[in-house]
């Protein structure tokens, strides 16, 4: 075994380890199908075990007061609590998003059964306050469990006033957001700081830059990985239109292709949570099913990988 392979392999034994990724443990006493629960992984620095597939907001939450799309959006927010999951990630960059959360969440009366995430997305001490105090608002809850830096906007100034808001309890875990792969290097060198609980950002089967790099220096950090675009904006969907699900897929328990994108990206010890965003209960429940069952090992993901590139 080369240096490089047994040092990975050193780093994947030591995440398995810290997150508790070798325990997956049940989130509900429903029986889920074929009787397999909802993996949860740790955040390696307050020892909390999150559902490993959460929601994200972006666009499918921004909806307005009388919208029709409101009701199934109340029925997704319901089977996914229903289905183990509590991980809700949302920011005031995503229009009506953190209302519309907060207002069927409400409705629900299940606020305690969530992970609230969101973000601060302005520049400036006061107005990093002013917009967080009305993210709370907005998303009704007197105690936000992830309050996240988007973008690495005002970076420092943020942190200064989210230390502050997590030794008073008004948040209870800290983290940074990127969208771009352009990003991975400068969340690379923050996460080294040991200043943050979280890091989120883009990784998919055509994104992979995060795997070089980022990945493993998550594992080395001990910091808990949230993944946006999973499906890369759906364009997964589009490169495989029509395409049949390699019979082998089944050796994971993978039955969709929404299910193969998103345990390949569960098959790697680093990530902890991936956060896909949707308004149908059926697409909801298609994605809560990758964090079921088998994941793909190391030597799986590269035939997954493999067989992606031919397509």
């Amino acid at each position: 075994m080369s240096k490089a392979a047994s040092s990975a392999r050193r780093r994947a034994l030591k995440y398995l380890t810290i997150t508790g990724a070798t325990a997956l443990l049940p989130m509900t006493t429903l029986a889920q199908p074929n009787d397999k629960p909802l993996m949860k992984r740790k955040v390696p620095k307050s020892g909390e075990l999150l559902p490993v597939v959460g929601i994200g907001t972006y666009a499918t939450f921004d909806v307005g007061p009388r919208a029709p799309e409101r009701a199934e959006l109340k029925q997704v927010l319901l089977e996914f609590a229903a289905l183990g999951g509590t991980v809700i990630d949302s920011s005031p960059m995503y229009g009506e998003a953190e209302r519309v959360v907060g207002d069927l969440t409400g409705e629900l009366g299940n606020r305690d059964r969530y992970f609230f995430a969101t973000k601060v997305w302005t520049s400036g001490q006061q107005a990093g306050v002013r917009q967080m105090e009305q993210s709370c608002k907005l998303m009704r809850t007197a105690n936000m469990d992830l309050m996240q830096i988007h973008n690495l906007l005002d970076l420092d100034v943020h942190t200064r006033t989210l230390r502050e808001w997590k030794a008073s309890g008004k948040i209870r875990h800290m983290g940074i957001t990127h969208y771009h792969a352009g990003a991975h290097a400068e969340l690379e060198s923050l996460i080294k700081s040991n200043t943050y609980d979280t890091v989120q950002f883009n990784y998919s089967l055509t994104e992979r830059e995060a795997e070089a790099r980022l990945l493993p220096a998550c594992i080395d950090a001990g910091v808990a990985v949230i993944i946006n675009r999973p499906f890369a904006q759906a364009n997964l969907f589009d490169r495989v239109k029509g395409k049949p699900l390699p019979e082998w897929a089944s050796e994971f328990d993978c039955h969709s292709w929404a299910q193969f994108f998103l345990k390949y990206l569960l098959g790697h010890p680093a990530v902890t949570c991936v956060i896909p965003g949707t308004r149908r209960v059926a697409h909801l429940k298609d994605n809560m099913q990758a964090g079921m069952g088998r994941l793909p090992d190391a030597a799986m993901r590269r035939r997954m990988l493999a067989y992606w590139n031919t397509l």
